[in-house]
């Protein structure tokens, strides 16, 4: 079982989605353990205070390191060795490499920020800084919220149909295909006849193209890292000057 661990002084942030959808299956059945450690309750003074200014001047107030470090030895007292995380707008880009990566843990601490961040000292806590995309949120909890979710749905038998996880977007470095369902025809727009013609292969060809035309459009810039075969070149190649999937069966006599 994955073990979550979450430093925040919004512990409440998390009931609903702990309670809800795929994490609380997950939850249920053992497959993780989610817990939010209050880090005001490990403040010395009594209104538990976790913030103050900043030396050497400055807007806002940073998170004090001493609630931080205390509540990191409680963990450790009850025997957890988390890979620790902080939240931080110029950290590793989260990506889906680092959500596999992450799934694979034992045990994972993340530390969420406040106000103008964490006193520096804090750092030496840290195995990785992680940010969710180049823009500023009022606390590391909505970047929690992403990065637990993410991990959480690649766990062994967490998704009913584990074969969801292999053709999202980003799964093999590419945008999704785009997806169907009944009625076959609506407000004049038509599901791809290829779909319903219950060839698999050709059916697997032609989502790969999908896949393919989608990424130049919208994300040309996975392309350069993507790991593509000979015949997703070709299609490629295709693609780039405008032909018709059709057009590209018929050269390649697939149709």
């Amino acid at each position: 079982m994955l073990k979550i661990y979450i430093f925040t002084i919004f512990p409440q942030y998390f009931d609903c989605f702990k309670s809800v959808g795929m994490v609380a299956k997950a939850i249920n059945h053992g497959k993780v353990s989610i817990e939010t450690i209050n880090i005001r309750d490990f403040a010395k003074d009594k209104h538990r205070t976790v913030d103050d200014v900043v030396y050497g001047g400055g807007p806002g107030m940073l998170l004090k390191p001493e609630p931080i470090f205390e509540a990191f030895d409680y963990l450790k007292s009850k025997g957890a060795n988390p890979y620790t995380l902080i939240t931080e707008p110029w950290g590793r880009e989260f990506d889906q490499n680092l959500a596999r990566e992450l799934s694979k843990k034992e045990e994972i601490l993340i530390i969420c920020g406040r106000y103008e961040g964490v006193d520096e000292r804090v750092k030496a806590l840290v195995d990785e800084e992680v940010s969710i995309g180049d823009f500023i949120l009022s606390g590391g909890e909505p970047a929690a919220l992403i990065i637990v979710d993410s991990i959480v749905r690649l766990l062994p038998e967490v998704l009913s149909d584990e074969r969801s996880i292999e053709v999202d977007s980003f799964s093999d470095g590419l945008v999704g295909y785009s997806n169907y369902t009944r009625p076959v025809e609506y407000r004049g727009m038509r599901v791809p006849e290829v779909l319903l013609s219950g060839n698999h292969k050709l059916i697997q060809l032609y989502r790969r193209w999908d896949q393919l035309q989608k990424t130049v459009k919208k994300r040309p810039d996975l392309l350069k890292k993507a790991n593509l075969s000979d015949i997703d070149k070709k299609m490629l190649n295709c693609i780039k000057i405008d032909k018709t999937f059709q057009q590209f069966l018929e050269e390649e006599k697939l149709g």
